[in-house]
């Protein structure tokens, strides 16, 4: 049997010339973008690049006060770590075309279930400080919360944020009448909620800030001098606008845990709690829970929400995890009271976990922070861009279509 010859082109790819009206669409230039800022920040995909960024472009001790934690950081890194040994449990064939990623935090709504944290001394990291942070919660439609030691007046943020959902982050002064006339600017300039931090008896250890030599404002040193030559963009920027002020208090001259060493009470008990409960008629929220017992206290004092909460790691170090801790707050006060987490949360799937496992919503600090490092108010909203985009992602591929509907079964502790 003969085998037929085969033609010289068989088994070869047929070529021909591209047609015009086939090359256009390949041919697009994409646009420009001429701001160096908003060209740096598109680089950026998640909170970690931010991060990256943020190191690069602030001297080394404000990046580290921002970055750091108390003493070996272990309760920063144990924190970190336990979102990374979450395992989610998606369902499938579920009908997520449409994700609603609204809910109710502290008895207003929230377009997504978290909010940003309160953050001390913001306009070091960038000269455009809470103001900033805050415009972006209102266009996100998230709470945001300003500290006792941030950098701008509760009045000046409500004029600079009026559609802001407001909170304030109170710490309690050994001097009781301070701590009152702050209560009554706060509730006069419209904030809707008041966050009591009470894990601060002694400022922690943070070493960063002692090896570095930070002190607030920061101070001119050989050392200053010389990160001013590889940042000259930052250190103009605190130079040629307002000194570095408190939201209530004019000035300090020291370190973080010499200022809280001095003007924080000690002696805070549950007594103050109930005082404070006494003077407040809005929300009352205790931040820095750690145990199911003591939520059950502060609750029974009268807190309408706690968030549990081991300050980002900076204060005891070696402190229990919050995410690993929120189970059995949640168990003990679920059904009484709010219940928020913080602390190592670094993506938008580690606050759908946390909102899994009981939490009504989180705090955001740290992210927010090296956003605005990065790039000021374009940065944050570049981390509002990122965070939104992972919750609904991370919803939608769970199986998950409302806010609501997450549930423990959703996420394994490893």
């Amino acid at each position: 049997m003969t085998t037929p010859p085969q033609h010289p082109t068989a088994g070869r790819t047929a070529r021909r010339l591209p047609r015009p009206s086939e090359l256009r669409p390949l041919l697009r230039v994409a646009r420009p973008e001429l701001d160096p800022t908003r060209r740096r920040l598109a680089r950026a995909h998640t909170v970690a690049d931010l991060r990256t960024i943020a190191r690069r472009r602030t001297p080394r001790a404000v990046f580290d006060y921002t970055d750091g934690a108390a003493e070996a950081e272990l309760s920063l890194r144990r924190a970190r770590d336990a979102f990374s040994r979450l395992e989610f449990r998606p369902s499938v064939l579920q009908d997520v075309s449409h994700v609603d990623t609204s809910t109710t935090l502290l008895g207003g709504p929230s377009a997504f279930p978290f909010a940003f944290a309160p953050t001390g001394f913001t306009r070091m990291m960038h000269h455009a400080g809470e103001p900033a942070v805050a415009r972006v919660a209102a266009t996100l439609g998230v709470p945001h919360t300003l500290s006792t030691m941030g950098t701008t007046s509760p009045e000046d943020l409500a004029l600079a944020a009026p559609h802001t959902r407001r909170w304030f982050q109170l710490y309690l002064w050994r001097d009781r009448e301070a701590s009152a006339a702050i209560v009554e600017r706060v509730k006069a300039a419209g904030n809707e909620a008041l966050m009591l931090t009470v894990d601060t008896p002694v400022g922690g250890a943070r070493l960063r800030d002692a090896y570095n030599g930070l002190t607030i404002p920061p101070a001119l040193t050989p050392r200053t001098l010389l990160d001013m030559a590889r940042h000259p963009h930052w250190w103009m920027n605190v130079l040629t606008t307002e000194p570095l002020e408190f939201a209530a208090l004019s000035s300090w001259g020291g370190t973080v845990s010499e200022l809280i060493d001095t003007m924080f009470d000690p002696h805070l008990t549950l007594d103050d709690l109930a005082w404070l409960r006494s003077t407040w008629n809005g929300q009352l929220v205790v931040k820095g829970i750690q145990t199911a017992a003591d939520a059950r206290r502060v609750v029974d004092a009268g807190a309408d929400a706690v968030v549990v909460s081991n300050h980002g790691g900076r204060q005891l170090d070696r402190a229990p995890v919050p995410l690993e801790t929120l189970p059995s707050v949640v168990a003990e006060i679920g059904g009484e009271a709010e219940v928020l987490l913080d602390t190592g949360i670094m993506s938008g799937a580690d606050i759908v976990a946390a909102v899994a496992l009981g939490a009504s919503g989180c705090l955001v600090g740290r992210a927010y922070l090296y956003a605005l490092m990065a790039g000021g108010e374009p940065g944050v909203e570049r981390l509002g861009t990122i965070l939104t985009a992972e919750i609904r992602r991370t919803m939608a591929l769970l199986g998950v279509s409302r806010v609501e509907d997450l549930r423990p079964e959703h996420v394994r502790l490893g």
